[in-house]
């Protein structure tokens, strides 16, 4: 059971329905995570906002829940790993084994493979990246804005991590459990 409560819409506080309802005209359902988030009216516009303009940067949407996947499993956050499985094969169409590598920070294709490998490198750093991970990421292809955005992902996704390993979420995906102790 989350340690902390996780409101219904209607019982949300006023600011956040609007947000929450924008939620459920996209996905056809509200999430946990953002009825969660929603106690705070704040913290859903900003992380919704971040989320909303990520979705219009140069990284596509395998590569962002690709990301998601390897800093989820990383954290040991079990609530994102669920989500972001069931949104890779859903909406990234992500096959089962590139959802298996991404979670191990791996992919086939070698542009990916290196924005995964930096994105862990970020998690595992705190951002303490060293020269030579950045270099290793522009050989791959990456600019100045892409490099931002793989970081910028990689902060967003630790902050669901972060609040829903807090919160102790419950999981309303099919869930996924966590491999490594992080």
């Amino acid at each position: 059971m989350s340690r902390i409560s996780i409101p219904s819409i209607e019982a949300s506080p006023e600011a956040s329905k609007p947000l929450l309802a924008a939620v459920k005209k996209q996905l056809g359902v509200v999430p946990n995570l953002m009825r969660l988030v929603g106690h705070s009216p704040a913290a859903l516009e900003g992380y919704l906002s971040l989320n909303g303009a990520l979705a219009k940067g140069k990284l596509n949407v395998q590569l962002r829940e690709s990301i998601a996947l390897a800093v989820a499993e990383y954290n040991g956050c079990d609530y994102c790993l669920s989500a972001h499985d069931y949104l890779g094969r859903n909406v990234a169409k992500l096959t089962g084994d590139e959802i298996a590598a991404a979670r191990d920070a791996r992919a086939q294709d070698a542009r990916a493979d290196a924005a995964l490998h930096f994105a862990r490198r970020v998690a595992e750093t705190r951002g303490r990246v060293t020269d030579i991970d950045v270099a290793a990421l522009r050989a791959a292809g990456f600019d100045e804005a892409g490099i931002i955005e793989i970081v910028v992902t990689v902060a967003l996704n630790v902050l669901t991590n972060y609040v829903n390993n807090v919160a102790q979420t419950d999981i309303d995906f099919p869930v996924v459990n966590a491999r490594l102790a992080a």
